[in-house]
């Protein structure tokens, strides 16, 4: 049903606009320019710049486009006497503190107020009192302020209020005295807090990392897709001389809109790297020594093959990254194939894979990310969604705006950006109790193991409440997050809101961990499948089977295992025990020197070209930025080449299209569908005593690339991460929460800083994985005892 519209003329143009819209509304929509400093499309008005001053027949002065309903046969005059000094006059007033740094501003060249300011500015400054200075504020390592040159638009203000759901910013002092800052100049918090730098419209806000670099106009700009979660967010990325100097969204309102997470923006200092793998090296008699790329790849091939032809294939695996370009997974599948091995994944946090092989042929989001904001109910299971995926968390934020319902079943009461309607915060062995009892309040049903769980389950007022919830609802849909996956129960998990959401009408999606984990299952990396999802003969071992049941040789891809696989330590012991370790990485950590005999320089996601897919099924192929490192090479073709050299057939590719074309024409016909064909239910996992750990992995250690951005690990959310318990448990142990503590999981042990969150479920333990100390523990999810240091 199309909207109603109204007849309005502007400048003497008639035009057509939606009722109810806003006169600055229309304007856009025709291409007539009206300017503005405090209106933004995404953000609510608050006319408070007055730059937008236009002239409307019979007002008795000039009016707000940006606060101006539209209605039928309004008149009104945009370059009109009455409104140009009305526009001029408002300029005046803006500059009259306004300090002259833009030969030094890092906004310069791109800065709204130098533009409008041309058009409606005076060419003599009439003001000749003094000027007001204001004291610049720390609001964190990544935004720089200049708050002297603020205006007092609001733009800050009103995006931690409405869009990032954190209050962080405000204005205090009234008049002359007024002022932009934080609370008692905290730092920036927010996942999302990045984004005001795009909206300040002038140099007030700047990046951080970047500041006093380079000038707009030096700089080249390519549009790329960021590979650190599953959203797939659209990226200008800028570069000068051939360096990656910032990161900026490109507007896709179908995914990210005009939003980039802090993650997505500030992870190219990675790609500049000081621990970047410039040069192929060798390890020889325990010593590492830089070769040239024939002598790697030669001495690779050759340590594979020799695997393969004294073991067997069988006692070959290759773990690779999510974050992976779906040309580089579906060539590392075929490379594994041809040598004998059906022993390779991408899913190198999963718990538990007792159900693979009727899992989807890919686990997808169930839905588009549009349509996240529209739900009337959403059941999150074991997720924080605000810190895995920031973009999907705002649209869920817009949809409790609206007035749906969300509802959590996790490990911890996590600080989510908007409210939850219910919630049941238990430790991760009682997960699937929760779960069950929640099928039980639909009076749900299901495979023979999982009817006995919902018969012998417990109903409390909460999980009532969200089964209320979700069948009420017209568009729901239950979403299993990272810390499901990485459950050992994670079929169990599945199987149970598989049935919840079909007795709910809901739909069933997943939260994929990275920018290629839906890719991973399309391209074959996983070891039950082939591109497309056939089914093959014999069935490998998955990614935690390879590490407990350690193989005599590996090809790791983008993978550093202590920090990227589910149990870390076992990941490191299986490694350095093999006979041979090739590791095609971008970075030469002391990790991987420990375990890999070669390391095979390749790309960073903005150096190479090849396709994400992401939650929503949806291909996105893009093109290198800027040419890798040093000798380092796109990963695709490091590995078409090691394929030619141990005698893999088709791999004749010349460029990543050809590649992404093939396996295209594998996946034709391929189509998502996240229903079970046959829950099962895993055994118990959790024997024993001791607290479970939570192994949650934080928002800036999720991969290599963001591990090694400076200014996100100096964030609040990526330094002084600590093991948390909350104060019952603490005071059972006798322990205060200003000491460190030792971690001991099983035959390992670690330590860590120590601190109390009654966030945290009792019968619980937060303890990070993905960061330094982490490697030298066990499972993400295990039990876990504490020791005072």
């Amino acid at each position: 049903m199309s909207e109603e519209q109204v007849t309005i003329e502007v400048n003497g143009q008639p035009l057509q606009a939606r009722k109810g819209a806003v006169l600055i509304e229309a304007t856009d929509a025709a291409g007539i320019t009206v300017p503005r400093f405090c209106y933004h499309k995404k953000l609510s008005v608050s006319a408070n710049c007055r730059m937008c001053l236009v002239e409307v027949e019979k007002a008795p002065k000039p009016l707000p486009a940006c606060a101006t309903p539209v209605m039928e046969g309004m008149k009104v005059f945009t370059h009109s006497p009455k409104a140009l000094s009305a526009q001029k006059g408002t300029m005046e007033f803006l500059l009259i503190n306004h300090p002259l740094d833009c030969p030094i501003c890092d906004q310069g060249g791109e800065c709204e107020l130098q533009d409008v300011a041309v058009g409606f500015g005076g060419d003599v400054a009439r003001y000749s009192e003094a000027k007001r200075v204001v004291i610049e504020k720390d609001i964190g390592p990544l935004i720089a302020t200049d708050m002297t040159r603020c205006i007092h638009c609001t733009r800050c203000v009103r995006f931690g209020a409405e869009i990032a759901g954190v209050r962080e910013m405000g204005m205090t002092g009234r008049g002359d005295f007024s002022e932009i800052g934080t609370y008692i100049e905290k730092s920036l918090t927010s996942e999302l807090s990045g984004n005001i730098i795009d909206l300040c419209p002038v140099g007030a806000l700047t990046a951080k990392p970047s500041r006093y670099t380079a000038r707009p106009w030096e700089l080249r700009q390519f549009t790329t897709v960021a590979p650190h979660d599953s959203a797939g967010s659209n990226l200008h990325i800028h570069t000068r001389n051939g360096s990656v100097m910032r990161a900026v969204p490109c507007d896709n309102e179908e995914i990210n809109e005009t939003w980039i997470s802090d993650r997505d923006r500030f992870s190219y200092q990675g790609v500049n790297s000081e621990e970047r793998l410039k040069q192929p090296m060798v390890k020889e008699r325990g010593e590492w020594r830089e070769c040239d790329w024939e002598t790697a790849l030669e001495r690779a091939a050759k340590g594979l093959k020799d695997v393969v032809e004294s073991d067997g294939g069988e006692q070959f695996a290759t773990l690779i990254s999510p974050m992976a370009t779906l040309e580089e997974l579906y060539l590392a599948a075929s490379l594994t194939r041809a040598l004998g091995s059906n022993n390779i994944d991408h899913r190198l946090r999963q718990g538990d894979f007792s159900d693979q092989n009727s899992a989807p042929v890919y686990p997808w989001l169930g839905q588009s990310i549009a349509e996240l904001e529209q739900l009337n109910a959403a059941l999150l299971i074991g997720s924080n969604i605000r810190k895995e995926q920031p973009i999907f968390s705002h649209r869920l934020r817009k949809a409790t705006l609206a007035g749906a319902d969300v509802s959590t079943v996790n490990p911890v009461d996590f600080d989510f950006n908007f409210d939850l309607s219910a919630k049941v915060v238990v430790e991760p062995a009682s997960m699937v109790a929760a779960l069950a009892g929640i099928a039980k309040a639909l009076e749900a049903t299901g495979s023979a193991a999982v009817k006995e769980l919902i018969a012998s389950a417990n109903v409390s007022d909460e999980q009532r409440a969200i089964a209320k919830q979700l069948k009420a609802a017209e568009s729901a849909t239950v979403l299993l997050g990272n810390l499901a996956t990485a459950h050992p129960e994670f079929s169990t998990l599945r199987a149970l809101a598989a049935v919840i959401a079909e007795q709910s009408g809901a739909k069933l999606g997943y939260l994929p961990e990275a920018g290629n984990s839906v890719g991973g299952w399309l391209a074959g990396a996983v070891p039950h499948r082939t591109a497309g999802g056939q089914v093959v003969e014999a069935t490998g071992l998955d990614a935690r089977a390879v590490i407990e049941s350690p193989r005599k040789g590996y090809l790791l891809f983008n993978v550093e295992p202590g920090r990227d696989c589910w149990s870390g330590a076992d990941a490191l012991a299986a490694t350095d025990a093999a006979e041979c370790v090739v590791a095609a990485t971008p970075f030469a950590s002391d990790e991987l020197k420990a375990v890999a005999d070669v390391l095979l320089p390749i790309a960073s996601f903005a150096e190479t070209s090849g396709t994400y897919v992401n939650a929503e099924g949806r291909w996105q192929s893009f093109e290198g930025v800027t040419a890798p490192a040093g000798e380092a090479r796109p990963g695709w073709k490091v590995l078409r080449v090691l394929g030619n050299l141990i005698g893999v057939e088709g791999f004749e590719f010349i460029s990543s299209s050809e590649v992404c074309e093939q396996l295209g024409g594998e996946v034709n016909g391929v189509t998502a569908d996240n229903a079970l064909t046959q829950p099962v239910a895993a055994d118990a996992a959790f024997a024993g005593s001791g607290l479970v750990r939570v192994g949650e992995v934080p928002i800036y250690a999720i991969d290599s690339t963001v591990r090694r951005s400076i200014a996100l690990q100096q964030t609040a959310s990526g330094s002084d991460l600590a093991v948390q318990i909350n104060s019952d448990e603490a005071s059972r142990l006798g322990l205060d929460g200003s000491e460190r503590v030792k971690i001991v999981q099983g035959e390992y042990s670690a330590e860590m800083a120590f601190e109390i969150c009654d966030r945290v479920a009792d019968g619980a333990a937060w303890i990070p994985a993905g960061v330094d100390g982490s490697e030298k523990l066990g499972p993400l999810m295990g039990r876990v005892e504490l020791e005072r240091l």
